[in-house]
């Protein structure tokens, strides 16, 4: 079982991208033998009402049941609340908040009582650090990657909210997990797309000094190829049972903590 907890439905607005419908990213996952992916609607990450493509992701979805919609709320703007109860009623793997793409303080209030809210009701919150490398980003795609301190703020702000952290790279992963006391730190999940494999050896060494069971296997596609993702596996010595963790078994985890 492979379940890719980061990919996206939709276009991007900064530059052409292939493969985002439904059926692409169906295409894809079957290339690469995922079974099941989380997506969110891309477009509206960058709309000033990010919820307005929810509708559109669990219609989608309902007709492709290999995806489960991760839907998009925005704490500063009004009857975010409902966005949250309308997603459990979906029963949805997370919700997903980029505070840096809408403008917000990435630890402020707003931010504040949308992960006790998330706690609250069970919900983990997925957070991006960033979608595309800085040196091939469009001159008008000006928002900020998420920090380090803004990630152990928010853990740390309530005792009940799970985190996912998708496109981190080994540097913010190890500040924040090092940073974080252990109930924190048992509290996040790291997506591995952004994570360099050989001859860096990055993830290895974050799986032997972290520990596997806070890694889930992520692409980022349709802005980057799941092959990526998947030969980074290939290429570390795990166990079939350190494999199993990161492919699936660390995603049960998130969904039924």
């Amino acid at each position: 079982m492979r379940i890719d907890v980061n990919a996206f439905l939709g276009a991007y607005p900064y530059r052409k991208v292939p493969g985002t419908s439904p059926e692409a990213v169906l295409a894809a996952m079957d290339r690469v033998g995922i079974d099941e992916a989380w997506v969110t609607h891309l477009p509206s990450l960058f709309w000033r009402a990010p919820a307005e493509g929810n509708d559109w992701l669990y219609a989608t979805t309902a007709a492709y049941p290999r995806l489960r919609p991760v839907p998009a709320v925005h704490p500063g703007l009004a009857g975010w609340e409902e966005v949250l109860s309308v997603a459990a009623t979906h029963g949805v793997p997370a919700v997903r908040c980029d505070p840096t793409f809408l403008g917000i303080h990435p630890a402020g209030e707003e931010m504040r009582v949308l992960v006790a809210a998330c706690g609250t009701a069970g919900l983990p919150l997925m957070l991006a650090v960033r979608l595309e490398d800085g040196r091939q980003r469009h001159p008008n795609d000006v928002a900020p990657e998420l920090p380090p301190a803004a990630v152990r703020a928010l853990i740390r702000s309530d005792t009940d909210v799970r985190l996912v952290v998708t496109h981190a790279d080994r540097g913010f992963i190890e500040e924040v997990h090092f940073g974080s006391t252990p109930d924190e730190s048992a509290r996040i999940w790291w997506d591995i797309c952004w994570i360099w494999g050989p001859p860096e050896d990055h993830l290895e060494t974050l799986v032997r000094t972290i520990g596997v069971q806070r890694f889930v296997f992520g692409t980022g596609m349709p802005l980057r190829i799941p092959e990526s993702s998947v030969a980074k596996l290939d290429l570390l010595e795990l166990t079939p049972e350190q494999r199993a963790a990161i492919e699936s078994e660390n995603v049960r985890a998130i969904t039924t903590a």
